[in-house]
């Protein structure tokens, strides 16, 4: 897990440096940004199981960096690195037995994104992310019994990708974000965690704020 959270790591300082290094005529047209942002997730999971009943989201939180480097007076190209967390909740009833479960994924996302800008205070983003799970369990509260338990990693899909989009609007350095993220990878790959969660991807909501340093 070390070396794939590091390789995140220095994907994200690869591409925040191949922006930065770009020619001094195109960096001359606007500056550099670089700041940190957090906020609210939530999160679903879209699956069908037999006995699950009145999915909910799973409330969260993401926190990170993110750098926007300008490639022309209104684009730019900004990537972040996120710990996000994912998953959902559920109730199930399974042969007269009742209760709750919720699943949670948390991760290490790496977003990278086209950034339009509508004047000097909205941006419209839009981009792929790639995110590597750091670990998983599962919170239950019912017949089964009420606890905490950890998931087994390799029953997921380690790496998720999928595409965001949304937007983000600045009151001098500070800003407010809404973007809503669609995976494409299934979230689960064999065990329990296929036969409960099938062919389920996530879906995740955030709404930020933050600050840019310059």
């Amino acid at each position: 897990m070390k070396s794939s959270v590091n390789a995140l790591f220095t994907a994200a300082i690869l591409t925040i440096g191949v922006y930065v290094s770009t020619t001094t005529d195109t960096l001359a047209q606007g500056r550099v940004r670089a700041g940190i942002k957090g906020g609210l997730n939530a999160s679903s999971l879209y699956y069908d199981s037999q006995g699950v009943t009145n999915k909910n989201e799973r409330i969260g939180f993401h926190l990170g960096v993110f750098a926007q480097a300008p490639l022309g007076e209104f684009f730019a190209i900004q990537p972040e690195l996120l710990y996000t967390t994912k998953g959902a909740s559920a109730d199930y009833n399974v042969l007269g037995f009742n209760g709750k479960n919720t699943f949670r994924l948390n991760y290490a996302e790496l977003p990278v994104l086209a950034t339009f800008k509508l004047g000097q205070s909205v941006e419209l983003q839009a981009g792929p992310y790639v995110s590597y799970l750091l670990n998983s369990d599962v919170n239950s509260n019912g017949d089964f019994g009420t606890g905490t338990s950890a998931i087994n990693r390799d029953n997921f899909n380690k790496v998720d990708y999928g595409l965001a989009g949304g937007l983000n609007v600045y009151f001098g350095k500070a800003f407010i974000g809404a973007r809503y993220e669609q995976g494409l990878q299934n979230i689960a790959n064999s065990g329990a965690a296929r036969t409960v969660l099938g062919n389920a991807k996530n879906g995740v909501g955030l709404l930020s704020v933050g600050f840019s340093f310059n």
